[in-house]
């Protein structure tokens, strides 16, 4: 009895050793998402617009700038992983604006996504080398979505997409609503070269500073 104890915790310690070497801590990367609009509408000028955008996420530590670039423009999204401050960085032709945004106002800005519970289907496919787990979240208005993540990266800074923050895994491939429009992103690359430090430092001029209270006496923000 005592050797199949012994060689049961020993093939346990083991299958815990494999699990922990196969998952990696993501710390320090730059991850390309391709985006991919789907809509309804007949004459999807909208979609048009949209066609061929690409989100670009760098992660370093705790801190994360998440760019969205289309042909309508670039919008960057800034979290300081010291203080949880958010910036956002809206360029579009001449317009350029920088709101300000503190933890409490960035948590007030994704409030539909706080309480996401998910619920793991015994589903899955490989984007990118990785295997990924399909999983549907469910939000407080009990509207759904899909996302396909990975165990194989576990991310250290979850704000830098606030409705997967709760998956055990990086998510590869997920659904998220712009508007009336579904869109999808779905990882295209990862580089786990370090990111420069400059990522995350703010346009000293030529921006138009709000605040995020300011802000919302116009469109909101993503």
């Amino acid at each position: 009895m005592k050797k199949i104890y012994t060689i049961t915790a020993l093939l346990f310690s083991l299958g815990s050793a494999t699990l922990l070497q196969a998952q990696r801590r993501l710390t320090e990367a730059t991850i390309s998402y391709d985006i991919v609009i789907n809509t309804s509408n007949k004459t999807p000028q909208a979609a048009d617009l949209l066609d061929g955008a690409t989100s670009v996420v760098y992660l370093k530590s705790n801190s994360s700038r998440a760019d969205m670039i289309s042909s309508l423009g670039t919008q960057a999204t800034i979290v300081d992983g010291k203080s949880g401050n958010v910036t956002v960085l809206k360029e579009y032709g001449e317009q350029k604006y920088m709101i300000t945004m503190t933890p409490a106002n960035w948590k007030e800005s994704n409030k539909k996504y706080e309480g996401v519970s998910f619920t793991y289907v015994e589903e899955y496919k490989t984007i990118s080398g990785y295997n990924c787990q399909k999983a549907v979240g469910k939000l407080a208005d009990s509207s759904t979505f899909n996302v396909y993540f990975t165990r194989e990266l576990v991310p250290v800074n979850k704000d830098f997409q606030y409705l997967n923050r709760n998956l055990p895994g990086l998510a590869m491939q997920y659904e998220a609503t712009l508007g009336n429009m579904l869109v999808t992103y779905t990882v295209s690359g990862i580089n786990f070269n370090p990111v420069q430090q400059s990522k995350f430092d703010l346009p000293k001029s030529g921006f138009r500073v709000m605040s995020y209270e300011e802000s919302k006496g116009g469109k909101p923000v993503n």
